[in-house]
């Protein structure tokens, strides 16, 4: 039986009297992909955000139900938000490595700013490096500024920033949107490999990938001015060669979104 690592109780969210997400309920076992569907302006974003209380820095923002991290309420009155970030580390979808640091200050820059003392900070450069596919790619120039890599690469820097934080849980909102195919392909193989020493939820729209990646696939949907809603929540395979509900069908199948 899975381990649900991160669970969502009942989520609720608004911004200011807008209802933007209803009644959410979704597991994520340990060492899986769950990938998030649907069309833009469901709320995928939005409740991705949601699991690491990024969404409560947007003025306004309101929120109710609970977000468990191993039994644990991580919205619970005793919590520090920056702790649950670093347990639980966020890829945005354009990668943001910061342009004044070089390589290697970007990947112990999340320490920095939490306080974090790591004596093996050169290993742990290396180390989440390689986590990130990257380490063969930049040994040699780690003092260079991150804004002289690719975009790929710059993304998987993003990644092995996270990585460096030794988080339990990895958020991904749409990684590879703004990358071609080849850089696309790394960072898959990547989260992957990833998956095997951790919990990944990431945001896709495309349906190919969510299909290669990951091993449960929740669909949201937003219709006639109501709250984004989870219509269909189950093994990757069966959502789009089994769907149960006929809107999980078609969107699926492209005919709509």
């Amino acid at each position: 039986m899975a381990n649900f690592h991160l669970e969502a109780k009942d989520v609720n969210v608004w911004f200011g009297a807008r209802h933007v997400l209803k009644n959410v309920n979704l597991q994520f076992p340990e060492n899986q992909v769950t990938a998030l569907i649907g069309p833009s302006g469901c709320g995928k974003s939005t409740f991705i955000r949601t699991l690491n209380r990024m969404h409560e820095l947007i003025p306004g923002a309101g929120f109710a139900g609970e977000v468990l991290l191993d039994g644990k309420d991580i919205y619970g009155e005793a919590v520090d938000p920056v702790d649950v970030r670093i347990k639980i580390g966020m890829v945005f979808q354009k990668p943001n490595p910061f342009p004044t640091m070089s390589i290697k200050e970007n990947v112990i820059s999340g320490l920095k700013l939490s306080g974090i003392s790591r004596p093996d900070a050169g290993d742990l450069v290396e180390q989440s490096l390689v986590r990130a596919s990257m380490w063969n790619e930049v040994k040699d120039r780690l003092n260079d500024p991150a804004i002289s890599l690719s975009g790929g690469q710059q993304q998987r820097l993003c990644i092995a920033r996270s990585l460096a934080m030794d988080p339990d849980v990895l958020l991904m909102d749409e990684p590879c949107s703004a990358l071609d195919p080849g850089s696309t392909r790394r960072i898959e193989e990547t989260i992957l490999e990833l998956k095997e020493s951790m919990t990944i939820v990431i945001v896709t729209h495309n349906m190919q990938q969510a299909q290669r990646i990951s091993d449960r696939t929740a669909f949201f949907l937003a219709e006639d001015n109501t709250p984004g809603h989870v219509v269909e929540f189950g093994e990757t395979q069966q959502i789009f060669y089994g769907p149960i509900d006929p809107r999980t069908n078609e969107y699926v199948n492209g005919r709509f979104g």
